[in-house]
């Protein structure tokens, strides 16, 4: 039996863990449930990538990185993952299809998603109005009013990149000042689509049968607005995408995955890489090196096997 990788995820970890898989001559197949490109995918523009002194589109980036990753002999295949069995030296990957995937090293590369904000009729509107990728949504809400609920970097990038699709974006935030970098800050001033509504919380996300209304309130004079919006996207923070572990591999208290130097998890041949793991800095370029480490030492991982 040859030398076989499968990597759960086709963010800039994961495609990179391939494309070094693939250079050793390893068969490498990506899982992806989504579209190859994660985080990327919303991003108007990237400009601390090395090698663009312009500035990337990262859709542009996420399709170089895919093709680079395919003409290597890759292959990536749809399919969303549900559960894996760890308990042998050869890991089993369930899909929601039922069908399973026998192999000895596994690499997770699943990123991180968008936590819920957690109030009224939030849970009534999911796929009615109330969306938590921009990507995945954007285009049913052409010509539309949305607001985007978030001060961070991933609020701003998603508002910017909804523009490409919607009429008018309300960016509503609790504090008076936004989080994000002041690069991004500037891009959603002078955009004419996009709106702040600062320093607002949503109280309730209302309508009959699909979104209508926010109710928001002011966090400094407790003044409460029905703001109107065909949509609403919330970007508040993340979480990695870990469910379909069940806590099988150690984990800091927020869910994010341990790992060592190596990219290696609390068990062997599973490895982990990009935004799914406890780190200081989140960001395409650390993803990419990440990768890069991960697939080396599932190499040497594959050789010590033989």
């Amino acid at each position: 039996m040859g030398k076989e990788i499968y990597i759960i995820g086709a963010g800039p970890a994961g495609i990179t863990a391939g494309i070094y898989a693939l250079r050793s001559k390893i068969k490498t197949t990506i899982i992806e449930k989504i579209s190859p490109g994660g985080n990327m995918l919303i991003t108007e523009i990237i400009e601390n990538y090395p090698g663009f002194p312009d500035g990337i589109n990262g859709i542009e980036l996420a399709e170089r990185m895919k093709k680079q990753f395919l003409n290597l002999g890759g292959e990536i295949i749809k399919g969303e993952v549900v559960d894996i069995d760890l308990k042998k030296e050869r890991k089993t990957i369930f899909l929601s299809d039922g069908k399973f995937i026998d192999t000895d090293v596994v690499i997770i590369a699943t990123g991180s998603s968008r936590k819920k904000l957690g109030v009224k009729g939030e849970d009534v509107f999911v796929g009615k109005g109330v969306s938590y990728c921009a990507v995945c949504d954007g285009f049913f809400f052409k010509d539309k009013t949305i607001a985007v609920i978030g001060g961070g970097d991933s609020a701003l990038k998603e508002a910017i990149y909804l523009t490409r699709f919607v009429n008018r974006c309300y960016l509503v935030h609790r504090r008076e000042q936004f989080r994000g970098s002041k690069y991004l800050q500037e891009l959603i001033e002078n955009n004419e689509k996009i709106s702040p509504i600062i320093p607002f919380v949503v109280e309730e996300i209302m309508g009959k049968e699909k979104v209508e209304y926010l109710l928001l309130r002011n966090t400094n004079t407790d003044e409460k607005i029905k703001l109107e919006v065909d949509g609403v996207f919330i970007s508040v923070g993340q979480k990695p995408n870990v469910e379909f572990l069940k806590g099988k591999l150690k984990s800091n208290p927020s869910g994010y995955l341990i790992v060592n130097e190596k990219m290696e998890t609390s068990i062997k041949g599973v490895f982990a890489c990009g935004d799914v793991i406890k780190k200081d800095l989140y960001q395409i370029i650390t993803a990419c090196g990440e990768g890069a480490i991960a697939a080396f030492f599932a190499e040497k991982y594959l050789d010590s096997l033989d």
